[in-house]
């Protein structure tokens, strides 16, 4: 994907599963997801595999099938409205659909626990923790926030 499609693929992510969101299993990973954010990060630099989401094997099947409704209501276009450009659909869709194979296919014996522990771990000394306490959201954009505050935000939307 070019950088300006990994952004709108990421944004339209966590709009939609931020939206959908209950447990605070699927808002971390909305907030692992909003970390993807290349205005912040920096363009060309927010790639993942999936082994690298934050999976948990006691919670798989449940993050599993949270992951695979947010695409599906992403696809569907499922909060899009607070982009503040209009996406190019067509390659967008590809996108996700693409994505959704690959969470379809992904199993539990692939996770690496480590993933998820090394990303949750509180360092005392940071200023910005990983996992927001409160799990707060933008109070514009009403999706969660991550360290780096609003991906919506941080774009100019």
């Amino acid at each position: 994907m070019s950088n300006g499609l990994t952004s709108v693929f990421i944004e339209v992510l966590v709009i939609s599963g931020s939206i959908l969101a209950e447990t605070n299993r699927e808002k971390e990973i909305m907030i692992w997801l909003g970390q993807r954010d290349q205005s912040v990060v920096g363009i060309g630099t927010v790639g993942f595999d999936i082994d690298e989401i934050p999976w948990t094997i006691a919670f798989f099947e449940r993050e599993k099938d949270f992951l695979l409704r947010t695409i599906s209501s992403a696809i569907d276009g499922l909060g899009w409205e607070r982009l503040s450009y209009e996406p190019r659909k067509d390659w967008l869709i590809e996108c996700l659909k693409q994505f959704r194979l690959m969470i379809n296919a992904f199993d539990k014996e692939s996770i690496d626990m480590n993933s998820y522990l090394e990303w949750s771990e509180i360092d005392e000394d940071d200023d910005c923790p990983t996992i927001p306490i409160g799990y707060p959201k933008c109070a514009k954009h009403d999706i969660y926030l991550s360290c780096h505050g609003c991906i919506l935000c941080n774009n100019g939307s």
